[in-house]
């Protein structure tokens, strides 16, 4: 009895300390509570379209048939992931798929940094406003209407681009049906419709930086540029730290709408990424357990990926994601 009378009053500290801290929580919930009804929407749409589906992620293990279920299906272990990395288009995925991903990245993100640099160094309200909303306009434009566009400007035969060439007294060029100019058409249209959108995080970056270093910095007879490269860059490098990480964790995903609108047979070599094929060999021919091997497969890559660049970004710029 007195052993068990110890071992009782041993844990009633605990208890109490438990029961303190679980008040505590409640009241700091309690006091925040309209910040967490903020988040139920977009914690209830990660929930429904992200976590709940991983548990039908196992049919990647398995040869599933709609009549017998997620459960009943057979048990067939890593052989569609076999399959796809026997396939004769592997390498070929791998590549067009990494290529358009880095270039968008190496090349967008400079590009936006730019422009948003030249915004916000911009004197005029009413110039900088118009610049702004230009540039941001095409982000809310599909991928459907950017193509007519494209056709307008490049269709070899009455395309902008090409009418100029042809007045030059060169040849047109069917420049979405080239394996030479479909990558850099690509990657150009999308610098065109996304930088104006990503210019928005930057902008936010550099607003929050105090406006009292720039006044010092004048003081100190430092030109517009120096305060550019020694005050405005520095304090946009943790967004550019996050961008990049978020970015790298996404390096298999090419932008399938994109590629899916533009592409055609001739450019397949070229042009053809992991979404688009899984598109045609596990959506249109039914093979859901391969199309659900790839995914999974992509998700575990992008996962490692987005932990080492993490871990180098912590390192390198004392910059981390988590």
């Amino acid at each position: 009895m007195s052993q068990s009378a110890s071992v009782s009053g041993a844990r009633a500290p605990a208890r109490l300390a438990l029961r303190q801290r679980a008040r505590r929580l409640a009241r700091t919930i309690w006091k925040h509570r309209w910040f967490y009804v903020l988040l139920v929407p977009s914690l209830t749409y990660y929930l429904i379209f992200r976590y709940i589906p991983i548990y039908n992620a196992q049919i990647a293990f398995k040869e599933f048939r709609p009549l017998l279920g997620v459960e009943g299906s057979p048990w067939v272990g890593f052989q569609h992931f076999q399959a796809f990395f026997r396939s004769f288009y592997f390498n070929q995925l791998i590549v067009n798929t990494v290529f358009f991903s880095v270039a968008k990245l190496v090349l967008g993100m400079p590009a936006a940094i730019i422009l948003a640099l030249a915004i916000n160094e911009s004197r005029f309200r009413t110039f900088r406003a118009l610049v702004q909303t230009l540039t941001y306009l095409p982000h809310f434009v599909s991928w459907v209407i950017m193509l007519g566009l494209l056709l307008a400007l490049l269709s070899p035969s009455s395309g902008m681009i090409n009418e100029a060439i042809k007045a030059l007294g060169g040849q047109p060029t069917p420049f979405l049906t080239s394996r030479d100019w479909f990558r850099p058409v690509v990657v150009l249209s999308d610098i065109w419709k996304e930088t104006g959108w990503s210019t928005i995080l930057y902008l936010a970056a550099l607003l929050g930086i105090n406006p009292e270093l720039y006044e010092a910095a004048a003081v100190d007879g430092a030109s517009r540029w120096r305060r550019i490269w020694h005050i405005s860059l520095p304090g946009i490098v943790p967004v550019v730290v996050l961008v990049t990480l978020l970015r790298l964790g996404s390096i298999l995903d090419a932008g399938f709408n994109q590629i899916f609108v533009l592409y055609s047979v001739p450019v397949y070599s070229v042009a053809d990424i992991i979404d688009t094929w899984v598109y045609r060999s596990g959506v249109l021919d039914f093979q859901f357990s391969l199309a659900t091997a790839v995914g999974l497969f992509k998700g575990v890559i992008g996962l490692i990926l987005i932990l080492v660049a993490n871990r180098v970004a912590k390192r390198l710029a004392q910059q981390t994601l988590f």
